[in-house]
C-alpha cells in the first residue's frame, strides 16, 4: 500500500532541495567572479605588502594578485554561504529519498526517477565528504549545476508516481547491485566535470593571444593547478571503476537468478559493458607510456558520455528485460 503523503512530502522535498541548490549555485558563481584579482604585477610592485594569490607553479602563477586581503575575505563569505546552502540541499535529498522509499516500503531505486534522485543524493554528499577534508570551494558550481539540472528533469520529464515494485525487481539484489551502480555514477559525475575543467585549463595554457592570456590568468587564479584538477579527477575515476565492475558482475549474478541466464544481449547490459570497456581503456591509457593526461581525459569525456546514452536514451527508447527501469 502506498503512502501518498509521504510520497507528496518527498517531492516537496525535492523542490526544495532544488531551490536551495539554486541559490548555492548563484553564490558558487559569484565567489568565482570575485576571485578574479583587482591589482595588476605593477602595481604589487608598488606595494609594501602585497597579497598573493597562491600559485604551485610559474605557469600557474596569476599575473595579478589582491589589492587588500580583507577584500578577498568579504568574497569568500559567498562560497561559505554556498556550502552551508548545499549541505542543507544534501539533508533535504536524503530526506526525500528517506521519505520516497518509505511511502513503497521499498528502496527507492524502481524507476528513472529515483535512479536521479539516488544519484543527485550521491553526488552531493560525496561532494560536502570531500568538502570536509579539502577546500573544494571552486568545485561547487560545477557539482550543483548538473546536479540542479538532473533534479529538474527528473521531476518533469522522468518523474513516476510511487508505485510498488515488479515481480522481477523484488531482491536483495535490487539494493546492492543499483545501490553501487548509482553510486559508481555520482563519482564518475564529479570526475567529469573535474575533467572538463582540466581540459579546458590545459588548453588554455597552449594559446599564445593576448585576450586568451588574459582569460588563463582569471582561470589560474579561479581554479588550482591543472595537475591538481588531473589528480583529482583520476582519483575519482580510480574509485569509481571498481564499483562499477563489481555492478556488471552483480548485474549477471542477478540476472541468473531472475531470468536463468548470467548475459542476455539486453541493451542494458549491452551499455553497462560498453562503459565498463571505455573506462578500463582511459585507466589502460593512464597507466600506459605514450598517452598524455589531456589524451586519455578525452577516453573519460566518451565513457561519461556512455553512461548519459545508458540512463537517457536506452531507458527511454530501447525495450528489454530492464524496460521496467524507464519511466
Amino acid at each position: 500500500m502506498t503512502n501518498e503523503t509521504l510520497a507528496q512530502y518527498a517531492n516537496l522535498a525535492v523542490y526544495s532541495a532544488m531551490a536551495v541548490f539554486t541559490i548555492a549555485m548563484i553564490a558558487f558563481a559569484i565567489d568565482l567572479a570575485g576571485t578574479v584579482p583587482r591589482v595588476s604585477v605593477a602595481a604589487r610592485d608598488s606595494q609594501k605588502e602585497p597579497a598573493l594569490v597562491g600559485a604551485e607553479s610559474a605557469v600557474d602563477a596569476p599575473a595579478y594578485v589582491w589589492a587588500d586581503d580583507r577584500e578577498r575575505h568579504q568574497v569568500r563569505k559567498a562560497a561559505g554561504i554556498a556550502m552551508m546552502l548545499t549541505r542543507l540541499g544534501a539533508l533535504l535529498l536524503v530526506s526525500a529519498a528517506a521519505m520516497r522509499g518509505l511511502s513503497v516500503h521499498r528502496p527507492p531505486l524502481g524507476n528513472m526517477f529515483e535512479f536521479a534522485l539516488v544519484g543527485c543524493m550521491f553526488v552531493v554528499v560525496v561532494f560536502v565528504a570531500i568538502s570536509l577534508r579539502r577546500d573544494v570551494r571552486w568545485l561547487g558550481l560545477f557539482v550543483i549545476g548538473p546536479v540542479l539540472l538532473t533534479l529538474g528533469l527528473a521531476i518533469t520529464v522522468f518523474y513516476t508516481d510511487a508505485s510498488e515494485l515488479l515481480p522481477s525487481l523484488k531482491s536483495f539484489w535490487l539494493v546492492i547491485h543499483v545501490t553501487v551502480a548509482t553510486f559508481a555514477v555520482a563519482l564518475f559525475t564529479i570526475g567529469f566535470s573535474v575533467t572538463i575543467l582540466h581540459l579546458v585549463k590545459t588548453w588554455l595554457e597552449q594559446q599564445d593571444s593576448a585576450t586568451m592570456s588574459r582569460v588563463r590568468t582569471i582561470v589560474n587564479t579561479a581554479l588550482p593547478p591543472a595537475r591538481t584538477l588531473d589528480r583529482t579527477a583520476y582519483g575519482m575515476h580510480a574509485v569509481a571503476f571498481p564499483l562499477w565492475t563489481f555492478t556488471l558482475i552483480a548485474g549477471a549474478i542477478w540476472a541468473e537468478q531472475a531470468w536463468g541466464h548470467y548475459w542476455n544481449w539486453d541493451p542494458k547490459e549491452v551499455w553497462t559493458f560498453v562503459i565498463w570497456v571505455v573506462y578500463a581503456a582511459y585507466l589502460h591509457a593512464r597507466a600506459t607510456t605514450g598517452w598524455s593526461p589531456r589524451a586519455a581525459n578525452y577516453l573519460a569525456l566518451a565513457g561519461y558520455g556512455a553512461i548519459l546514452i545508458n540512463y537517457m536514451v536506452v531507458n527511454v527508447f530501447f525495450v528489454g528485460q530492464h524496460s521496467y527501469s524507464g519511466m
